[in-house]
């Protein structure tokens, strides 16, 4: 899935949260560029590897891998959206979209699990974000990313044996 489309999700789930009434009050207009700006990078690519960091950090780490998981999302209330994210930028998100800080708190709350578990769904992006967060500690990424990470590694050197395998067979080949 596409940066653009994970944001209009994220859009979408902070919407559902902040205007339950429907009015309309919150646009998605504003909400995607305001969600963008808060999950890339200056160069324009996806970034959740801080968020992730920030998690494992503040010992949320089971909610980090209920993020990264298939399975429900685990929630995080409004000081710890206040930790992860920081309230000047918090502040600076509230301005972009007009509404007041403590109402973006409560839409990232949803938002912000939202875009993470679209992010990182497939366990190439699993391996992307354990590399990025722990530069090769695999160690590290599996307390993090539990199983999957596992899995993932374990899959990763058999492949890499095959190919070693056919490489060298295909050399005794040619010698």
């Amino acid at each position: 899935m596409d940066i653009s489309n994970i944001m209009q999700n994220g859009a979408q789930a902070f919407q559902s949260k902040m205007d339950a009434d429907g009015d309309g009050q919150i646009e998605i207009s504003d909400l995607v560029p305001a969600l963008t700006n808060l999950f890339t990078n200056a160069k324009g690519d996806m970034d959740i590897s801080s968020i992730l960091s920030g998690l494992n950090a503040g010992g949320l780490t089971s909610v980090a891998q209920s993020w990264l998981g298939d399975g429900d999302n685990e929630a995080i209330d409004g000081e710890q959206t206040k930790e992860l994210l920081g309230l000047s930028t918090i502040s600076e998100f509230a301005g972009k979209v007009g509404i007041q800080v403590e109402q973006a708190i409560d839409g990232l709350q949803e938002a912000v699990p939202n875009i993470i578990d679209q992010a990182s769904s497939g366990a190439e992006s699993l391996m992307d974000i354990a590399g990025d967060l722990f530069e090769g500690d695999t160690a590290s990424a599996e307390a993090l990313l539990g199983d999957a990470a596992a899995t993932v590694s374990d899959a990763a050197s058999s492949v890499s044996s095959a190919v070693s395998g056919f490489v060298q067979d295909d050399n005794n080949k040619t010698a």
